[in-house]
């Protein structure tokens, strides 16, 4: 028996019903998670300080709103709790995307203070304060998701600045305390690690802005052959994580990396002739 396409639709709507709010959900990942979401059916609050691209991408998704918020404001990320709630009546998913790569300075002695906690107030203290308040009314409904952007940073080293690093590690320990103490509630709490791939915050760390050159640059010192990561994979896990086929998964780092952060090229293990 064949499905009709308009059951093919309905099955395909992962989210349906469900209510994200996405920080930095207005470029980037985040952006590719507002889209992802909205089209299996979620309805998306994008917080973002980016007035006028998350304005533009509120107005193409139906049932979403944007919120500005700076991530290391309180206030900010209390209000686009609230605001969510308020116009959507829940808030079943939130989404920490919000983040910075920093000054791209190998020597430690380089780097300034300000500008490690620049990186930090951002990408962590901004993560805590979102996990906190998306607890605030996810407790009281018993049920809820929270998903945090870490990286490969959050499990090896030198992949990326010490400020970016630290704060990732810290990211993944925060998703752990906070699976345990929210899982007594129902709330599932994890994160996504991905590899490099190309984003605002990726090319601009790395110095290269021309989308093929750098893919060709971390095509090359990744691990798997043959496929690129790209921001809907991410999105796609993101989505996974949200819905009820992940239902007994918290406390969990999804590593999205082709098996990068489990190899040591200069060991050449494994490697085949070129001809091969």
């Amino acid at each position: 028996m064949t499905s009709s396409p308009l059951l093919s639709t309905i099955a395909k709507r992962l989210v349906g019903g469900k209510v994200a709010l996405i920080t930095g959900g207005a470029s980037g990942i985040g952006e590719g998670i507002a889209t992802l979401f909205y089209e299996h059916g979620a309805k998306v609050a994008i917080a973002d300080v980016q007035e006028e691209i998350g304005q533009s991408l509120s107005s193409t998704l139906c049932n979403s709103i944007y919120i500005h918020c700076d991530v290391t404001n309180e206030e900010d990320v209390q209000n686009a709790v609230n605001k969510t709630v308020s116009d959507f009546g829940k808030l079943d998913v939130m989404i920490c995307s919000a983040g910075i790569g920093g000054e791209n300075k190998p020597r430690i002695i380089d780097n300034d203070k300000a500008d490690f906690e620049r990186v930090i107030n951002i990408n962590l203290t901004g993560v805590f304060l979102c996990m906190k308040h998306a607890a605030r009314v996810m407790v009281p409904a018993k049920q809820g998701c929270i998903i945090s952007m870490a990286s490969i940073s959050s499990v090896v080293g030198a992949a990326a600045s010490h400020a970016y690093t630290s704060s990732k590690h810290a990211v993944l320990g925060l998703t752990k305390n906070l699976s345990v103490e929210l899982g007594q509630f129902g709330i599932r709490v994890n994160c996504l690690s991905p590899y490099a791939m190309v984003t605002p915050l990726a090319t601009k760390f790395i110095g290269i802005a021309d989308p093929h050159k750098f893919e060709n640059t971390t095509h090359t010192a990744g691990n798997l052959k043959g496929v690129t990561l790209r921001v809907d994979d991410v999105a796609k896990a993101a989505l996974f994580l949200a819905t009820d086929d992940a239902k007994y998964i918290s406390g969990h780092n999804l590593l999205i990396d082709g098996g990068f952060s489990v190899f040591n090229p200069s060991l050449g293990m494994f490697k085949y002739p070129e001809s091969t």
